[in-house]
């Protein structure tokens, strides 16, 4: 993947091999958003969500960014909804949704467009049955809520304090 004028990045699968890694990842970036007043991801940082992550893995639904290998970001992209994302946005039989969970870059490569060159890989690699994207986010990060606004996503509804976002995806 290249990213614009940034070095080339690779954007792979995880493996099984990558779940501690992937793992311990989120929770430094959940620690450094607590030490920096970002009220997000707290739940991390005491195993919550530990499950769900390797599941993602196994399931090969997670993805790992790296640069010059160095694992510097992560996502998962979900077929189907969660339990998370039914209590989010309330089932959906449609089967056209993506659902986007865990972006997650590592503090020293934040503010260098590399969020915004993920959701472009993302748009651009997505299956071709999706025809839309969704995420939800902590509707007091006010920074991360705009970067998501900023990209096109459409604020579409909040529920229990999370913002609720949908993009629809554009195909050739």
């Amino acid at each position: 993947m290249e990213c614009g004028s940034l070095e080339a990045l690779r954007v792979r699968l995880t493996t099984i091999h990558d779940c501690d890694q992937v793992i311990k990842m989120l929770k430094e970036i959940a620690l450094w958003m607590k030490k920096n007043g970002i009220n997000q991801w707290k739940f991390l940082l005491e195993g919550g969500d530990d499950e769900e992550i390797k599941e993602a893995i196994s399931k090969q639904e997670t993805f790992i960014v790296t640069k010059n290998n160095q694992l510097i970001a992560t996502f998962t992209l979900l077929n189907t909804q969660s339990e998370w994302d039914q209590h989010i946005w309330g089932e959906d039989i449609s089967n056209n949704v993506l659902y986007l969970h865990r972006l997650a870059i590592i503090p020293t490569y934040m503010k260098k467009r590399i969020g915004k060159e993920l959701l472009d890989w993302i748009v651009t690699n997505v299956r071709d049955d999706k025809k839309y994207l969704r995420l939800d986010c902590v509707a007091s990060n006010s920074k991360l809520n705009q970067f998501y606004q900023n990209y096109g996503f459409d604020l579409i509804g909040c529920k229990d304090d999370h913002n609720k976002y949908v993009k629809e995806l554009k195909k050739d």
